[in-house]
């Protein structure tokens, strides 16, 4: 679905965020429920957010790839006031804004919330896995605490 939706739609899609070259591609994962992070082809590093060569090699070969999400709390801010977003309420208490150490990608964090679990318990260290809702009509990645095998 994705790869059919032409940059202008893109942009059109999501607002709310600055859209370039170099991050389309993050942007059409999402359209399809999917986290992409650049991968580079010649040093197998991942990094983000995305920029136009890799960090380690300089090289410019570098494909969006699919990952699962999984990771760690690596940090944690509690919200008390900040910018109005959808199903955000600070009145009803802090909203948790987490960088996530994302699982086999040598270090890559990804910034997003946790919903669906006790703020108090949103805490450094704490295991979660991607999960998406809807933000101003477009998915948006988020993430749960892990439930399962991952603790």
């Amino acid at each position: 679905m994705s790869e059919q939706v032409d940059d202008a739609t893109l942009v059109e899609r999501f607002p709310w965020v600055q859209i370039t070259h170099d991050s389309k591609y993050l942007y059409r994962g999402w359209l399809d429920k999917k986290l992409l992070i650049n991968r580079c082809d010649d040093c197998s590093t991942f990094h983000h957010p995305p920029k136009p060569v890799c960090p380690d090699c300089w090289s410019t070969k570098l494909t969006p790839t699919e990952v699962s999400g999984g990771g760690i709390v690596f940090l944690a801010m509690h919200l008390h006031q900040g910018a109005p977003a959808p199903e955000v309420d600070y009145a009803k208490g802090p909203h948790p804004v987490v960088a996530v150490e994302l699982e086999g990608l040598g270090g890559v964090r990804f910034s997003s919330t946790v919903v669906d679990c006790p703020v108090e318990d949103v805490v450094i260290g704490l295991p979660v896995e991607l999960a998406w809702i809807e933000r101003y009509g477009a998915p948006f990645p988020v993430f749960r605490k892990r439930t399962g095998g991952g603790e």
